[in-house]
């Protein structure tokens, strides 16, 4: 059971990378554009490798991150030998993660998300993450945020990304997994 809620702890803690990003100011003290409009479709970034720390404790795993631009974001995690253990599929309304081990799922809305996680996540934030576009770099990114008393630290070290390329994003069938209460996965 332990082992769930850190692969759940890793969905998570990709959506927040993106936010404790500070926005750059100019010399006239106005805010800069920090990351200028994509010009991509598709984007694709196969094998980066995320480490999430919480309590003395590290789980490591791979994560496949396919992206439509403001559309879909489908985000397989496989922690041991490229076995796809959970997966999250976003889309700019609402958040489906699976656990695929004992064959669940949870699905939630952005604002029922933020009331568990500090700090606050978007759609937007969690596009910049999956396309690589943070501020910080398209090659690492880290952070540290909380779920009620968990603490947890986030680092992930980007491949090469991959952009307008035909994907074969194939949603989950719902129908095949139980689904679970947000506040008992969380």
């Amino acid at each position: 059971m332990r082992f769930n809620k850190y692969i759940v702890f890793v969905l998570a803690a990709l959506f927040m990378v993106a936010c404790g990003v500070q926005k750059q100011t100019t010399g006239s003290g106005k805010p800069a554009s920090t990351v200028s409009k994509p010009t991509w479709h598709t984007c694709v970034i196969s094998g980066a490798k995320a480490v999430v720390t919480t309590s003395g404790q590290r789980v490591s795993a791979t994560v496949t991150m396919q992206t439509v631009r403001d559309s879909l974001i489908i985000m397989s995690i496989m922690p041991a030998l490229g076995i796809e253990m959970a997966r999250l599929e976003a889309t700019p309304t609402d958040i489906t993660a699976f656990e695929k081990i004992h064959n669940r799922y949870v699905q939630t809305t952005y604002a029922e998300l933020n009331k568990r996680l500090k700090p606050k996540i978007s759609w937007k934030q969690l596009q910049m993450i999956c396309s690589a576009e943070l501020p910080s770099g398209a090659e690492k990114a880290q952070l540290e945020y909380s779920i009620g008393e968990d603490k947890i630290q986030v680092e992930i070290n980007y491949t090469p990304r991959k952009l307008n390329l035909p994907l074969k994003m194939n949603r989950l069938n719902t129908a095949r997994y139980k689904k679970m209460d947000i506040s008992k996965w969380l």
